[in-house]
């Protein structure tokens, strides 16, 4: 703990768990950036892409509000994410079958392709990536759902 005159909580950087947080963070981004690159996909049109094929393998069709619902990303977003994927011929967006206002969300061959070899390079690379943790592996998983658990409740994680 630092003086009680400090500014800071932590007595170093390196003793806060929400800054360090974030530096993992930004390191996994930075690395799975570079593990996308090769496919010319950002994490978050990976992450559309996968939600909307397991999503397919649940139910059929895929809608946009549902597939935002899945992946956790703003409707907005997600809207604009699948625009680029329908652009790259990646997936394609139909007049849904029940909803006049909803469009139904397929992949493409070409996008069911892309999402095999980029979910083979991603799990290859977390595998690495989390693979230093060793057996503590699964307990970061279950903290980060601690974490992600009770802020979809509603409250922060302090509370």
């Amino acid at each position: 703990m630092a003086a009680a005159n400090s500014l800071f909580t932590f007595a170093s950087p390196d003793d806060s768990p929400g800054f360090l947080l974030w530096q993992a963070s930004n390191l996994w981004q930075r690395e799975i950036k570079k593990a996308l690159d090769q496919f010319g996909l950002t994490h978050a049109q990976f992450v559309v892409l996968a939600s909307a094929y397991q999503l397919g393998q649940q139910s059929a069709p895929v809608t946009q509000v549902a597939l935002a619902e899945h992946a956790r990303i703003d409707k907005m977003m997600t809207s604009k994410l699948l625009r680029t994927l329908e652009g790259k011929a990646l997936l394609v967006r139909t007049e849904h079958e029940h909803d006049t206002r909803a469009k139904a969300i397929e992949l493409t061959p070409a996008g069911t392709k892309m999402l095999v070899q980029a979910t083979w390079a991603l799990e290859e690379f977390d595998a690495t990536f989390f693979g230093v943790l060793g057996a503590q592996q699964p307990s970061l998983g279950q903290l980060l759902k601690q974490l992600l658990g009770t802020a979809e409740k509603g409250a922060s994680p302090t509370t």
